[in-house]
């Protein structure tokens, strides 16, 4: 048996390439079929061998690079002492004057004492700019700075931001001290190596590795984007620096998830993207200056787009435009924002974060969906800092209606505002709406959170006064084809959107 191949070889007869049939003994397909298995065998060898080379031998290079930067921070505070509550003797009982006694022999237990702290940071300029969390050196009296090399300085508070949990510091030393710079987060990929350097429980310094194990994690805060990592993270690594493997900065290491208190493999890290912005004012102003549209939101849901006839599940709802830059522009409850400044709006995170990292005092352009349409403002942002303090102004007084009878609707039982109920609620004399006085339990309104003392202020984007216009607001949604109705409800004053289905709205 024999078995054919082709090669191809130049021909002298004929231009180009010619291909040429070649008949092999069955001896030598049998070796060439062998050597074919042992090349492939090889490169899977070669290519295991590349593989694991991905996986560094050691991080001992990239730790002593970065290690002279990275600081142990020690805080201490004055802290006022006392000898705890006193016990309570009844007046005339035995043992009065032992306690008292007591009591005297302790005075000097009243006197301030001196508590300290530790933590991590590390160096981002050589004249000696260094950045930790807001949580290490908070309501601190002195901050000292050790450095690798075990030298010592006092450190001064620049300026701190307790939304990211950062903070700056400044020393002054005799020489150009050794610092890291920011690398760029956004291109860290989940499962890239990382390394955590830092002071953990006080022991100094210390490395652990690990890799990126999640993405734009979001904690508690309104700017939160933290790099999740299983790198060891303990107490006393708050402050540190979190490095790719080019030495750059990607994360400060602000938090762990653990029911021990020690790491169990899920830290937290605070975006070098987010944290450069916040140094980059600290150093220059002291202090956070955010950009402030003055808008209450929500995220869009799909009953909310459907609802409204939003065709992309996505932006932020506003319930709410106090005084301030959006309502200057005209910006209305229940606009929807789908743009802001150039950007596609995903989500009132998205949006929330935007706007913070947007210039104080610029016009932006803002499209925002209302009545079926897009309509374009233009808006000129606050300061975010300036503007948290402000109350919104009380709304216009408008005629209150004549007092009609409860009435059951979308599975809630409602009644027009009146003194008597607005002193119940303890509303403004000015309030208007519906008030929900019950709720069906198997209703789709009391699985979506409405209850007793919820008011109504608008439905269907159009203000509610009396039960007759809740139910002009229903019989026009169903005459436009609308499956459910977007409704406006504040409770203790915080207002929300909740759509609710108009399928089985026949209640009387």
């Amino acid at each position: 048996m024999t078995m054919m191949r082709t090669y191809f070889s130049n021909s002298k007869e004929m231009q180009g390439v010619t291909a040429k049939t070649l008949t092999l003994p069955r001896g030598q397909t049998q070796a060439l079929r062998a050597f074919w298995l042992t090349a492939l065998a090889m490169a899977l060898v070669i290519a295991q061998a590349i593989a694991a080379q991905a996986r560094p031998e050691s991080f001992s290079d990239l730790a002593q690079k970065v290690s002279p930067a990275v600081v142990n921070i020690t805080t201490s505070t004055v802290v006022a002492s006392g000898t705890g509550p006193s016990p309570i003797v009844p007046e005339g009982s035995p043992f009065e004057d032992f306690f008292r006694e007591f009591q005297d022999r302790n005075r000097d237990g009243d006197r301030p004492r001196r508590s300290s702290a530790l933590g991590s940071g590390f160096v981002i300029s050589e004249d000696g700019y260094v950045v930790t969390n807001n949580h290490v050196i908070e309501s601190a009296d002195e901050v000292v700075i050790e450095f690798f090399s075990g030298k010592k300085l006092v450190a001064e508070v620049i300026g701190t931001d307790p939304k990211t949990d950062i903070a700056l510091l400044k020393v002054d030393a005799e020489e150009p001290l050794p610092f890291v710079s920011f690398g760029d987060s956004n291109i860290a990929l989940v499962g890239d190596w990382v390394i955590a350097v830092g002071n953990p429980l006080g022991q100094g310094f210390s490395v652990s590795a690990g890799i990126v194990s999640a993405r734009n994690r979001e904690l508690s805060g309104t700017y939160d984007d933290y790099i999740q990592t299983d790198a060891a993270i303990n107490r006393g690594n708050s402050g540190g620096p979190l490095f790719n493997m080019d030495g750059d900065v990607i994360g400060v290491n602000t938090a762990i998830l653990s029911p021990t208190g020690g790491s169990i493999g899920i830290g937290f890290s605070m975006a070098s993207n987010v944290v450069t912005g916040v140094v980059d004012q600290l150093q220059e102003f002291g202090e956070t200056r955010r950009g402030w549209l003055g808008v209450r939101i929500q995220d869009v849901t799909d009953d909310v787009a459907e609802a409204i006839g939003l065709e992309k599940v996505a932006g932020a709802l506003v319930t709410d435009v106090p005084e301030g830059p959006a309502e200057e522009a005209g910006m209305e409850s229940g606009d929807v924002i789908t743009r802001f400044d150039g950007f596609d709006v995903d989500d009132t995170r998205g949006l929330v974060r935007r706007v913070g990292n947007t210039q104080v005092g610029k016009t932006v352009r803002v499209v925002v969906f209302r009545d079926g349409k897009t309509k374009t403002l233009q808006v000129t942002l606050g300061r975010r800092e300036a503007a948290e303090g402000v109350v919104p102004a009380a709304q216009i007084q408008e005629e209150e209606p004549e007092t009609e009878a409860e009435k059951t609707m979308l599975g809630m039982t409602l009644s027009a505002l009146n003194d008597e109920l607005r002193n119940q609620l303890e509303l403004d004399t000015d309030a208007t709406g519906l008030v929900v006085t019950d709720t069906d339990a198997l209703s789709e309104a009391h699985e979506k959170g409405m209850r007793a003392g919820d008011v109504i202020t608008e439905a269907g984007q159009e203000k509610v006064n009396s039960l007759s216009d809740f139910e002009d607001r229903v019989d026009a949604a169903k005459e436009a084809g609308r499956k459910s109705m977007l409704l406006l409800v504040r409770r203790a004053g915080e207002p929300r959107f909740v759509a609710l289905s108009l399928e089985d709205s026949s209640d009387n």
